[in-house]
Order: structure tokens, then C-alpha cells, then sequence
């Protein structure tokens, strides 16, 4: 999409002009394939990035906990405070805050609260969705996303409210806020609702509902050509849920489209691990879902248990280009391996090149165009690599995967034209101590990779902190820095799952209970 000046404000002109090569985090994981890779990373490198230069050098506290990804926008001109690269915070207390990046302040240069103005407005608790992954509040998880063209962060909350004795509401919203003051924009925030035709358990035809409660976003939001993408699962595989993909309007905030995954029964959720549903150049979104029926390869069938959808938005409605759903699928989700348990990745191939995996331990490597329904047991169109169960996704630089599972170390592994070599070339030394993580790459474009990575804990694990871990990009078994090896300078706060680091500008930004820490090179 061109970009028409007419509609940028001044400090959007600097954004996109003077600062061309500084590095810009609008998204979950850096762009819309999911690679989690910085290319304009210029100050840090894996000579600098060792116990003796490189450690914690604050931490940014705020209202709740931060699992969504922090962005970053540099050279941001807001009213009345000068100009600032920005850092974007948004927590589980129904918080977003802009931050100098560069920690001029430990004050927020804004803070907005989205919890509605009403009486009795306030975050949920884990006791509304009897479920213990997020506690002691739910507000916003997933990462939001920036639309650069007209300087607009979209976030997805969740409140409730309750009147006197009354029975309380449940309710979430699309809001789409000013980058230079989180001013409300385009008439937001609008109330997410739906509904589809759909049948109950295939005993008679009905309407299926959104269901605020119920369903749980984790996934990050998703811009593509002028339309932010929402996707949901569910809170510990509670009540009856849905999976949900829904579009709307970066412009005005209007429902475009949505599309259930399992109209004609339950759950086939979209979790990815707190990742991003990818985008290819043609505009196609990839949703992995959880656990569920499956019975679209029969006439009339329309429920996509553990299978790979690609979608296309046309006419206000979402179209199924294809799908993949493995063999086994009925195994799957009998043994409660969901597919969608980690996140999709898109390799730079034309067409592109699909990896991800899930519960079970499986990478699949997966052309694009080669998706084509149901797989046949003798014949597989997808490539399938044994790992430990996957609760991530991977990040790609330069020629290599690195994917960090459950239980296992890091590990890297060549890719040709495609093609995801079978054995790793290089795995580091330590392993995960539980469900892995979701690496983040940060280099000079092809010069100076390091691999960052957030070790946090298991959902039933609490008090521990959170340990940030550096390694040479091109030899993972390279441990350039632990924040483990100097805990009175360098210990972080308590961990929290499914964290992903943002890299920028020479810092390290991630989310902790309560906080997000920042790592850099350290004054001598």
C-alpha cells in the first residue's frame, strides 16, 4: 500500500523519512511473516554482548502484568514533550503506556486507562474464566499493532461490569489509539460481536455467539491492507468455545468479516502461544487451530480441528483458500496435542514456505501452495522434523531456524531454498527448564546475529524470575550473555509465560509481573 503524505502528521514525515534505518517494532515479532527478526540493529553485537558491557539497566513499572510484546517507534514528536522513540506497553490492568525508550524518564510520556467509563467497570479475575494461566487480573494480553500510515495503535481489551447486585457483563473492545497521546481514534473503541450460523453439537441448526466471557484472545493482532485482524481461543479449555477470526476496518473500526472454525461444534481455538497469525504479500492470513472436530473433508463439513487455514478477506467475508490438516488429526485430539499450540512462521520463498508445529513435538515445513486438505498417511505434502512439544514459534535470519521447544536446548537449522534440514547444525548447551520460548533475532541485516530468548516458567510455577539469554546467531552452542550469571546486577522480575524480548536501538525490552525490564550496554 502507498503511503499518501496528505495524511501523515509531522511526526510521522520523520518516521518514515528521516528515520528509514532506524529500527521500528509495529508488530508482534517484527513483520507480518512472523520471522521475529530486527535487521537495523547497529549498536549491539556479539562482541558487546557479554557479562562485562552488557546487563540490566532498568526496569519501566506499571499497572499490571505484560505479556503482550513491547513496541517501538523511534523519533515520535509528542505534544508539548518534544520528540522521543517510544516505547508501547500494554497490561493486563487495561493499561497502555508510551515510554521514552531511551529512559530519559522512568515517567510515561502518556498512560490511558481502557477500562469503560462506566460504574462497576473493572479487569476480570481468574475466577470469571476459572481458569489460573493469567492471574490476578485479565485485562490486555495479546500484542497490539501500529498502522504507521496514520499513526494509530489498535488493542484489544477485556473488562467487565457490574451493577449493584445485577448479573455482570462481559465485554471486549477494539480500540484504536493516537501513537502521540493514546488519544481515542475513528469513533473507538467498538464492542466485539458476532455471530454465525451454526448448529449445536449437529443437533439442530442455530446461531453461534462471540462469547466475551468465554473467549480468550492470546494471539497478537494482525494488520493487513488497510484491515486488523483478531483471532480467540480459549481460558484452559473452559465452557463452550470457539475459534474466531474477525476483520475490521483500520479506518473506521467496522466489522468487516468473521469465520468460526468449529460453527457445527466446539473449541478448534487459536492460542500460538501468544504469537501472531501470519501474512503472506498476497494478503492470505494463516490461523493454526487447537483441538476439535474435524470433518471438512465431507460434504457440508465445516469444522477445523487442529488444521492450518489459510484465509483471504473478499466481499466482507472470509474465504478458505486452502488448508492442511495432518493424518493423524483424531490422534491429535484425543491426546490433547493441539496443532496450534505454537505460532506459523513464513520462510522468504515464493510462494512462501509455512513452519510451525504444536504439541506434539512435529515441525512441519510446508509450501504454500502445496496445502491441499487432509493429508494422506502414505504421502505427506509437508516436510515433519521430531522436536520436543512445540509452545512457540521459531524466529529465522540469514539462512536459519531457531526454534526453542519444551525440555530442549536451542537449536538452529539450516534452510535451502525452502527446505528445513533434517538435523540441526548447532544446539546450545542449555535447555528449557520448561514450554520453551519464542527467540528474537536482532543483527546488521546479515552481519552480527545474536539470538535473544526469555526463559520463563511453567503455568502451575510461581516467584521465580525471568532469565534473559543471549547467543551468537551463528553458533547457538555460543552462549554470549545469561542475566543468571550476575543476579545482583542483573536478575529480573517474575517471570510470566510465552514472553517475547523486543530488540531496539542497542536495548532489550520484555515483560515481567508488574514491569518490563530493559537491558543494554552498560555505562563505563
Amino acid at each position: 500500500m502507498r503511503l499518501s503524505s496528505d495524511i501523515l502528521t509531522p511526526a510521522l514525515m520523520l518516521l518514515l523519512t528521516g528515520a528509514v534505518h532506524a529500527a521500528t517494532l509495529t508488530t508482534s515479532q517484527y513483520n507480518n511473516a512472523r520471522t521475529g527478526a530486527d535487521l537495523e540493529e547497529n549498536i549491539l553485537n556479539p562482541r558487546n554482548v557479554n557479562p562485562q558491557q552488557f546487563g540490566k539497566i532498568a526496569t519501566l513499572a506499571v499497572d499490571g502484568d505484560v505479556y503482550a510484546q513491547p513496541l517501538y517507534l523511534p523519533s515520535v514528536a509528542v505534544p508539548g514533550k518534544g520528540t522521543h522513540n517510544l516505547l508501547f506497553i500494554a497490561t493486563e490492568h487495561d493499561s497502555v503506556y508510551a515510554f521514552d525508550a531511551d529512559l530519559k524518564s522512568s515517567e510515561p510520556l502518556w498512560r490511558v486507562s481502557l477500562l469503560p467509563h462506566s460504574a462497576g467497570a473493572a479487569t476480570l479475575a481468574e475466577y470469571d474464566v476459572n481458569c489460573p494461566f493469567i492471574r490476578p487480573e485479565i485485562g490486555i494480553t495479546s500484542t497490539p499493532v501500529i498502522d504507521l500510515e496514520t499513526g494509530t495503535l489498535y488493542v484489544l481489551s477485556r473488562a467487565k461490569i457490574t451493577a449493584g447486585h445485577s448479573e455482570t457483563k462481559y465485554i471486549q473492545q477494539l480500540h484504536a489509539l493516537a501513537i502521540t497521546t493514546g488519544v481515542e481514534k475513528f469513533g473507538g473503541p467498538v464492542e466485539i460481536n458476532a455471530s454465525v450460523p451454526g448448529s449445536k453439537g449437529g443437533n439442530s441448526t442455530s446461531v453461534v455467539s462471540f462469547d466475551p466471557r468465554r473467549e480468550n484472545p492470546r494471539a497478537a493482532l494482525l494488520l493487513v491492507n488497510g484491515s486488523v485482524y483478531l483471532t480467540w481461543a480459549s481460558s484452559c479449555d473452559v465452557g463452550h468455545y470457539h475459534g474466531w477470526v474477525m476483520a475490521y476496518d483500520a479506518h473506521t473500526l467496522r466489522q468487516q468479516a468473521t469465520f468460526n472454525t468449529s460453527p457445527d461444534s466446539l473449541e478448534s481455538g487459536i492460542w500460538l502461544a501468544d504469537n501472531g497469525p501470519a501474512a503472506d504479500r498476497e494478503f492470505n492470513i494463516y490461523v493454526i487451530t487447537g483441538n476439535g472436530v474435524f470433518d471438512a473433508d465431507r460434504p457440508g463439513g465445516r469444522d477445523f480441528g487442529d488444521s492450518v487455514l489459510k484465509l483471504r478477506l473478499h466481499a466482507n467475508r472470509f474465504e478458505i483458500a486452502s488448508s492442511f490438516t495432518p493424518s493423524n488429526q483424531q490422534q491429535l485430539n484425543a491426546r490433547d496435542n493441539d496443532l496450534g499450540s505454537g505460532g506459523p512462521l513464513l520462510l522468504p520463498t515464493r510462494p512462501p514456505t509455512l513452519v510451525f508445529g504444536g504439541k506434539a513435538g512435529v515441525m512441519y515445513v510446508l509450501g504454500t501452495h502445496r496445502m491441499s486438505g487432509l493429508e494422506k498417511p502414505e504421502h505427506s505434502n509437508a516436510e515433519q522434523i521430531s522436536l520436543s512439544g512445540i509452545y512457540s514459534a521459531a524466529a529465522y535470519w540469514n539462512g536459519h531456524l531457531y526454534y526453542y521447544t519444551a525440555e530442549a536446548p536451542l537449536k538452529d537449522f539450516a534452510v535451502r531454498n525452502g527446505h528445513v534440514s533434517p538435523e540441526p547444525s548447532h544446539t546450545s548447551r542449555d535447555r528449557s527448564q520448561y514450554s520453551g520460548a519464542t527467540p528474537t533475532i536482532s543483527a546488521a541485516r546479515s552481519q552480527n546475529g545474536i539470538v535473544w530468548l526469555v526463559e520463563s516458567r511453567a503455568w502451575n510455577q510461581g516467584g521465580n524470575g525471568a532469565e534473559l539469554r543471549a547467543y551468537d546467531a551463528l553458533n547457538v552452542e555460543r552462549e554470549l550473555y545469561s542475566s543468571a550469571a550476575n543476579p545482583a546486577r542483573d536478575s529480573a522480575g517474575q517471570a510470566l509465560r510465552f514472553v517475547i524480548p523486543a530488540v531496539a536501538n542497542g536495548r532489550v525490552y520484555f515483560g515481567v509481573k508488574n514491569g518490563v525490564e530493559v537491558y543494554g550496554l552498560l555505562r563505563k
